[in-house]
């Protein structure tokens, strides 16, 4: 099993503020799928540290789309600059 890897302090205090602001019933889903595959995006980028365009790009990935004006409007709420990721 991988070494879990440490998380830009910033990015992970916005991710955690954007967490709480999911509805309940999907919150626990929405922090094991983006949690994981924001490790994924950055062991992809060959860094030990998960960044906030990780984060982004987990979110955009692994969140359905149906929630997408949702994740917008958090992304706005929380500081994620989420505009020029892809």
């Amino acid at each position: 099993m991988e070494e879990k890897l440490k998380w830009d302090a910033d990015a992970s205090q916005k991710y955690q503020t954007m967490i709480k602001k999911i509805p309940l019933f999907h919150r626990e889903i929405a922090k094991i799928v983006v949690d994981k595959k924001a490790e994924i995006n950055a062991r992809e980028r060959e860094s030990d540290q998960v960044e906030e365009n990780d984060i982004v790009r987990a979110f955009q990935t692994e969140v359905p789309k149906a929630f997408y004006s949702l994740m917008v409007r958090l992304f706005d709420e929380v500081g994620f600059k989420y505009k020029d990721v892809k």
